[in-house]
């Protein structure tokens, strides 16, 4: 009865346990400034280096947000964000945990 009782308890444990691969890592960018973001980078802190522009040829105008899907296929759920704005200015936020962080707002 004891093995039996293990192996139910064994199963609920494992079925609770999440792999970090699995985690959503969609988060809402919002752009509370009075700028338009003309780039923006999101890098696990793992590198040393900003990976490639995630708005491409787009931007993200004052006021407005998008929703990213911040995954570099590493696993890491820990990013520094690099927004760069239409008037040169450059704002970093570092260490953001994206697998539980469902938005983030750059302001003025």
């Amino acid at each position: 009865m004891y093995k039996a009782l293990a192996g139910i308890v064994l199963a609920v444990t494992a079925v609770g346990v999440v792999d970090a691969s699995a985690l959503d890592r969609r988060v809402r960018i919002n752009n509370n400034t009075s700028y338009d973001i003309v780039r923006f980078y999101a890098s696990n802190t793992g590198t040393n280096s900003w990976q490639e522009d995630i708005l491409g040829d787009d931007i993200l105008p004052s006021g407005y947000s998008v929703v990213i899907n911040i995954d570099d296929g590493t696993g890491y759920c820990k990013y520094d964000f690099l927004a760069v704005f239409d008037d040169g200015d450059q704002v970093t936020a570092a260490n953001k945990t994206v697998c539980e962080l469902a938005e983030f707002s750059f302001t003025d």
